[in-house]
């Protein structure tokens, strides 16, 4: 999987966990940093046995975002066509969790935003504390927030830069699962373990028709579905799925 300085990355079966791993910057992402995060996230991609990504920080908080300390570095990445902190660009085409404690803010937030499902400990805070030195959002942050929480709520963020609490974010929907201190990993590997479970080729396209539809009339978008499921069913997974529910397994709503 590589060699990294500055991310850790360990797998659990077919989950991938990405750990940004410096915390004594309360694991901002400097210009190496970011290399090291493409390099991660690109492995994922391409690697058949990984199903679920898993992204986090050491040392109870998830990212700073920026290194302000590597600021003329992380400008000239401003136009990476894969975002300046690595990856916030990439369109992946498999499914990846945020576990989420302590600080998550400016370029943090925007990598949770990156991710398809946020879960936070109580100790998670959020905002756009760059606000405060002229520093853009220019890792997808204010594109995403306001699909994710609404146009209303997102530029109360953006604008004020005010820091929320695990329970306001996760009252507005910015966080799907909200646990107690020290389980956000814990949790989100038990959800990406469930995910792991059912057949990917479809689990993947149904989740890449919701963001091709994105922003697309409805009719556009039910193509971009039928089109997405007619290559589900090529595949065969549904009469594999069908097989299995004719000998009664995952009836009367069980599921994993």
């Amino acid at each position: 999987m590589g060699d990294y300085k500055n991310i850790k990355v360990e797998r659990r079966g077919h989950v991938y966990v990405v750990i940004i791993n410096r915390p004594e910057r309360r694991n901002a992402v400097d210009a190496d940093t970011a290399e090291e995060l493409y390099r991660a996230w690109r492995y994922f991609e391409e690697d058949d046995d990984s199903y679920v990504g898993i992204i986090m920080g050491a040392g109870g908080n998830f990212s700073a975002g920026a290194d302000l300390y590597d600021i003329d570095r992380m400008i000239k990445r401003v136009s990476n066509p894969n975002g300046p902190l690595g990856f916030t660009r990439m369109i992946l085409s498999k499914p990846v969790i945020a576990a989420i404690s302590g600080y998550c803010v400016a370029g943090g937030l925007e990598i949770a935003l990156w991710a398809d499902i946020r879960v936070a400990d109580k100790t998670a805070k959020f905002g756009f504390l760059e606000r405060r030195f002229g520093v853009p959002l220019v890792d997808g942050g204010t594109q995403r927030l306001a699909r994710i929480i609404g146009v209303g709520r997102a530029l109360d963020m953006i604008l004020t830069g005010r820091l929320i609490s695990a329970e306001e974010a996760y009252q507005w929907g910015l966080v799907n699962y909200l646990v107690d201190e020290g389980k956000a990993l814990d949790k989100a590997i038990e959800i990406a373990e469930l995910i792991s479970k059912y057949p990917q080729r479809t689990l993947r396209n149904d989740r890449l028709a919701l963001y091709e539809g994105l922003g697309r009339p409805l009719n556009d978008g039910l193509v971009i579905e039928m089109n997405r499921g007619i290559e589900s069913i090529k595949s065969g997974e549904i009469h594999e799925g069908v097989g299995r529910f004719l000998q009664g397994f995952g009836r009367h709503g069980e599921i994993g």
